[in-house]
């Protein structure tokens, strides 16, 4: 168990620093040709390996860690119970969306984020549905603490957070990786909201609650409880991923774009922090507490037989 902590905060090392030096090479080096130039040319071909795949590693190794702390802390059956509806209903989504405009626009993937299934999307699109949707998901499912025996209306509203704050980070992603000087994806048709049409968004919301729902389905016999400190990481993948988006957003597009940005802070990244926050500080406190309880009464079994016998 120790070993899958120290790979996992390991893999979360690198998603994080791979998201920075991404952002380095799109917002300073790309714009600043001369910077490539003046490199070595062990530098030229690291560069050159850099955006071919840079692109595909930070989601990778983002999935990985959340992979890894998912199997550590839910175990490997829950964990497969949520990566699977993800990984393939976002997958269906994306190759419908690609091939006739539903449900989220007329779009296009371009290069940069690795090889693309049936030519349309790449293989790296899939992964990041399943460690974004499961980082929000946790964190409205454990901040509501929902458990197997809450109302279907907990769990809904669960489920309903969680997919407008996967939404939420959509908010600064699609602008950064749409419009920015460098994109990733094109759509193909100009959109009313800040050039995305506003069915992007309600494509973000029904894909992200759908793959909840049937994770939730599978999860309904299982309580899922983690502290606090157990939702750090989840937290920070929010946080890291959101930041990514929206200094790219700011940076490198005009002020306009300012709105959404602020959009995303107020219904993505204040509500997942208010979220992590209302979860239980400490679940061995609560144990300790039980445990405290059951002694207590112990001694009152005890005493109570002590009282009888000298009565007798």
């Amino acid at each position: 168990m120790k070993q899958l902590m120290i790979a996992e905060r390991y893999l979360l090392l690198v998603h994080i620093l791979s998201t920075f030096f991404g952002l380095a090479g799109l917002l300073i080096v790309l714009p600043n040709p001369e910077i490539i130039i003046s490199l070595p040319p062990v530098g030229q071909t690291a560069f050159q390996w850099s955006m071919a795949g840079g692109g595909a590693t930070y989601i990778i190794f983002g999935a990985l860690a959340v992979a890894l702390y998912s199997m550590r802390n839910l175990g490997i059956g829950t964990t497969l119970a949520f990566m699977l509806p993800s990984v393939f209903l976002s997958l269906s989504s994306e190759l419908l969306g690609t091939s006739t405009g539903f449900p989220f626009g007329d779009y296009a993937y371009l290069n940069g984020l690795g090889y693309k299934i049936a030519g349309l999307v790449p293989f790296t699109i899939p992964l990041s549905w399943f460690y974004m949707g499961l980082v929000c998901y946790l964190l409205a499912r454990c901040g509501l603490q929902v458990k197997s025996s809450s109302s279907w209306l907990r769990h809904v509203g669960a489920i309903a957070t969680g997919a407008v704050l996967l939404t939420a980070w959509d908010l600064v992603l699609d602008p950064a990786m749409s419009q920015a000087p460098f994109p990733f994806w094109t759509f193909q048709e100009e959109g009313s909201f800040f050039g995305m049409p506003y069915r992007n968004l309600l494509g973000w919301v029904g894909t992200g609650a759908i793959y909840m729902s049937v994770a939730a389905w599978f999860w309904r016999k299982k309580t899922i409880s983690l502290s606090r400190q157990e939702l750090n990481l989840p937290l920070i993948t929010y946080l890291v991923n959101f930041a990514f988006g929206a200094t790219i957003t700011v940076v490198a597009l005009d002020s306009r774009f300012l709105l959404p940005t602020c959009l995303s802070v107020v219904v993505g990244v204040i509500p997942a922090i208010a979220l992590w926050w209302i979860s239980p500080a400490n679940q061995f406190s609560e144990v300790d507490m039980s445990l405290d309880n059951a002694v207590s009464d112990d001694e009152v079994k005890v005493a109570v037989t002590q009282v009888n016998m000298a009565v007798k």
